[in-house]
C-alpha cells in the first residue's frame, strides 16, 4: 500500500532536515514542538521505518532520510511551481488560446485585437485560422477551437452566440462626384458600377432588394467573394461597393471614402463559443475584449473610418 503523505507532512519533514532540529523547525514553521514530533512519527509510520535515529534528545537522519529529502524538495518545487502557473492564468500572463475568424476580420481586425491584448503577455500562446464562416461555426461546434468570429449562424445547440448587427457602408473613389453626398441611396447608385460579394450573400441580397424598391438599376460589375479586394478596386476608380463595417474601419484604403447607404444594409457578425466545454479565463477575456471593440464599432460614425 502506498504511503498516504501530505504537502504538510513533506514541508515539514525538509524543514527539520534543513534546521536539524525539532525545536528550530517548530520555530520557523510557527508550530508547537509536539505538533511537528507528532508530523515526523506519522510520516515514519506511514513510510513503515524511521527517517531520525533519536540520541539524548537528537535527531540525527538515517540515510534512507537524505534520499528522502530530495524526493521531497522535488516534490515540492514541482507543487510551488504549478502553483505560480496556475496563478498566472489567472492573472491572464499564461496560456493558449485558439481562434478561428472569416476573412473579413483576418486580415487587419482580429490581428490588431489580438496584438493589443497580448502584448503585455509574453507567456501566452495564440493560433488564429481563418476560414469561411461556415467552416468557422463547424470549428467552434466541434469544440476545437476556443473562440470565433464569424458571420451570425443560425442557432445551434453546440454553440454559444453573442451577435452583432454591424451597418454596411458604400466605398468611393475619393474624387468621385458622389462623394459630396453624406448620404447615398440606391437612386444616387443607379447604374453606377459596383464591387459585391456572391449571389447568394446576406449583404448582396439585401442590396439587390433596396434596389428594387427602389426601382433603381444595380450594376454588378465585380463579383467577389471577400469584401476586402473592393477596397483595391474603389481605390483605383473602377468602382464603388457595399463594405462591411469590419473591413471599412480597419482596412488599408487608399483613395477611397466611406459614405451612409439608406435603407441601412446589415452585416451580422457573432462572437462563438463551444457550447460543451467551459470558456477558460484567458478565453472569457479576450471574448469580453472583442466584444468591446465590436460595440464600439457599432457606434462609430462613418464619417470617422
Amino acid at each position: 500500500m502506498l504511503p498516504n503523505l501530505t504537502i504538510r507532512q513533506l514541508q515539514t519533514f525538509r524543514e527539520v532536515m534543513r534546521s536539524g532540529s525539532i525545536s528550530e523547525a517548530s520555530r520557523t514553521l510557527l508550530r508547537t514542538q509536539p505538533a511537528v514530533s507528532t508530523m515526523i512519527a506519522n510520516i515514519e509510520e506511514e513510510l513503515g521505518f524511521n527517517l531520525f535515529i533519536r540520541e539524548r534528545g537528537r535527531l540525527i537522519p538515517a540515510p534512507e532520510a537524505h534520499y528522502f529529502l530530495e524526493e521531497a524538495e522535488e516534490v515540492l518545487e514541482r507543487m510551488d511551481r504549478t502553483i505560480r502557473t496556475m496563478s498566472e492564468f489567472g492573472t491572464l500572463d499564461r496560456g493558449s488560446i485558439r481562434i478561428a475568424c472569416h476573412p473579413a476580420s483576418s486580415g487587419f481586425f482580429l490581428p490588431k485585437l489580438l496584438a493589443e491584448f497580448l502584448k503585455d503577455r509574453p507567456e501566452v500562446k495564440a493560433d488564429l485560422m481563418m476560414r469561411t464562416s461556415q467552416i468557422v461555426e463547424d470549428l467552434i461546434a466541434s469544440q476545437e477551437y476556443d473562440i470565433g468570429l464569424a458571420e451570425t449562424p443560425s442557432p445551434r445547440s453546440s454553440i454559444k452566440i453573442d451577435a452583432f448587427d454591424l451597418e454596411c457602408v458604400i466605398a468611393l473613389p475619393q474624387n468621385d462626384a458622389l462623394a459630396d453626398k453624406s448620404v447615398l441611396t440606391p437612386q444616387d447608385l443607379a447604374g453606377y458600377p459596383m464591387a459585391m460579394l456572391f449571389g447568394d450573400h446576406p449583404v448582396t441580397l439585401a442590396t439587390q432588394s433596396a434596389f428594387a424598391n427602389s426601382n433603381a438599376m444595380l450594376n454588378r460589375r465585380f463579383v467577389l467573394r471577400t469584401f476586402l479586394p473592393a477596397l483595391q478596386l474603389v481605390g483605383a476608380g473602377l468602382c464603388g461597393a457595399v463594405i462591411d463595417r469590419i473591413t471599412a474601419a480597419t482596412s488599408p484604403a487608399p483613395n477611397v471614402v466611406f459614405r451612409s447607404f439608406s435603407p441601412r444594409i446589415n452585416s451580422g457578425v457573432a462572437l462563438l463559443l463551444p457550447a460543451h466545454r467551459p470558456a477558460s479565463v484567458l478565453t472569457s477575456a479576450f471574448k469580453q475584449y472583442l466584444r468591446e471593440q465590436l460595440l464600439k464599432l457599432e457606434d462609430t460614425r462613418v464619417s470617422q473610418f
